[in-house]
């Protein structure tokens, strides 16, 4: 019975050592690596890269009045209501509606005001009535009694002369009381016309502004300026303005009619590739919403200034690609998948960029069993040139053999090696300019830029 145990167990290490090993073994097809011809041809060198579709030019939906704006003390409002992203509009359709509870306080304020000067205005105008009416009638008291002296000065001439002339004096002195309050008159009347016309003034200005006001308010309710579909305008967040954005008095766009007819790609290359994208370079935009369906385009704006994309320290510039023709499919805000064909080679032999290998300054492919030395050309997304050390119909190994590390590499001829290196040294150095020896000038120079050179201690030519 022990030994039937014994036996049992025995048995079950080796089914499982066999399951275990038969599982786990590597596959003819594993050892086995794949192989990739060597191709002859025109190769392509491009810059891919994602972007969004804008129109290439548009009519900006304008808020109210900037002017009216600043002088209402209004920097910024919000947008109330709007009609949805994309919706088609005819000219003088309602677009949106914006927040007019700042202006509705102002207006209030200023209708305080306008109450309040007008109260001054009334309590100005019958003061200056009361004043100028106690001025009439002192000068109509003082004529009287102006007379009334005159009549005693015309009987004084039966009098002594000191009554006589006691008598003149009090006429006189009647007389020029009556001249200064004729001219004291003529002061207040002066001043009460200015302070009346102070007031009627503050009072009109107040009104006008008022008006100007409850004017603005109607502008606060926005109208299509013409048929199109209306599109959301970005911040410098790049997020759409809808409802509840604030927009500013500064920039005063609420949103935008695009023209459909002609579009641009707007797309963004990273500062590694930017110096091989310029101006007048074919591309091919494929929209994202129709897969398959592609568009010629040219390359029709490269920034100079690179600027850093939002949560990423990478440098992008900005590139803007004008798409040939119209279809009706395009709108704005879809998403394109740009292509710029940044060169185009006739004639060369190339492979898929994952078969060669590097090892310090030397480049190789696995061929045959052994490492091969090339020399690399330029090279794209998947493939890149081989100039020289393979031959058009050559299979070489897409991935590095299982057993690949001890296989010894064969070197291209020196003077091959070292023809492509004087061309790339040749291709990078930068111009200058040849000075034969004799030109250089001999003696001291100066420092000073305002003459010839100084010639040791002689005088100066």
């Amino acid at each position: 019975m022990k030994r039937k145990n014994i036996l049992i167990l025995l048995g079950s290490i080796l089914v499982l050592i066999f399951i275990t090993w038969y599982f786990t073994k590597p596959s003819a097809q594993q050892g086995q690596s794949i192989k990739t011809e060597v191709k002859f041809g025109t190769f392509v060198i491009d810059v891919t890269t994602t972007g969004e579709l804008e129109a290439r030019s548009s009519e900006k939906i304008q808020g109210p009045n900037p002017m009216k704006l600043r002088n209402a003390r209004i920097w910024q409002y919000r947008i109330e209501d709007m009609v949805p992203d994309g919706t088609v509009v005819d000219s003088g359709q309602w677009v949106a509606t914006l927040d007019r509870s700042d202006l509705e306080n102002k207006i209030k304020d200023q209708e305080l005001e306008v109450e309040k000067l007008q109260t001054q205005y009334l309590q100005k105008q019958l003061d200056t009535t009361m004043t100028l009416r106690n001025a009439r009638d002192e000068l109509i008291n003082l004529k009287f009694t102006l007379e009334e002296k005159k009549i005693v000065v015309e009987q004084s001439i039966y009098e002594p002369p000191a009554t006589q002339r006691q008598v003149q004096i009090d006429y006189d002195k009647t007389l020029r009381t009556y001249n200064q309050s004729t001219e004291n008159y003529q002061l207040k009347l002066q001043k009460a016309d200015a302070d009346m016309r102070e007031v009627q003034a503050n009072l009109s200005k107040a009104q006008n502004r008022l008006d100007e006001f409850k004017d603005l308010l109607g502008d606060f309710v926005i109208l299509a300026p013409k048929p199109g579909m209306v599109t959301y305008k970005k911040g410098w967040d790049g997020q759409k303005q809808g409802i509840g954005a604030q927009v500013s008095a500064w920039d005063n766009v609420v949103a935008t009619l695009p023209d459909l007819s002609a579009m641009n790609s707007q797309t963004f290359v990273n500062e590694i590739d930017i110096s091989k994208v310029s101006e007048g370079q074919a591309a091919e935009i494929e929209i994202d919403a129709f897969p398959g369906k592609t568009f010629d385009g040219s390359v029709f704006e490269v920034a100079n200034m690179g600027e850093q994309m939002r949560n990423s320290n990478a440098k992008v510039f900005e590139v803007i690609i004008h798409i040939d023709g119209f279809d009706s499919i395009l709108r704005p805000s879809m998403t394109t998948k740009n292509r710029i064909i940044t060169n185009i080679i006739d004639s060369v032999l190339y492979v898929p960029i994952e078969c060669v290998s590097s090892n310090d300054s030397i480049s190789y492919v696995y061929f045959h069993g052994r490492k091969h030395q090339v020399i690399p050309g330029l090279s794209n997304e998947s493939s890149i040139i081989i100039r020289e050390g393979l031959e058009r119909g050559d299979d070489v190994y897409l991935v590095p053999p299982s057993d690949s590390k001890d296989w010894d590499i064969d070197f291209l001829d020196k003077d091959i090696v070292e023809k492509y290196k004087k061309e790339e040294e040749d291709k990078n150095q930068p111009d200058t300019v040849k000075v034969e020896k004799d030109q250089i000038p001999k003696g001291k120079f100066d420092g000073k830029r305002k003459g010839d050179y100084k010639m040791g201690k002689g005088k100066r030519k």
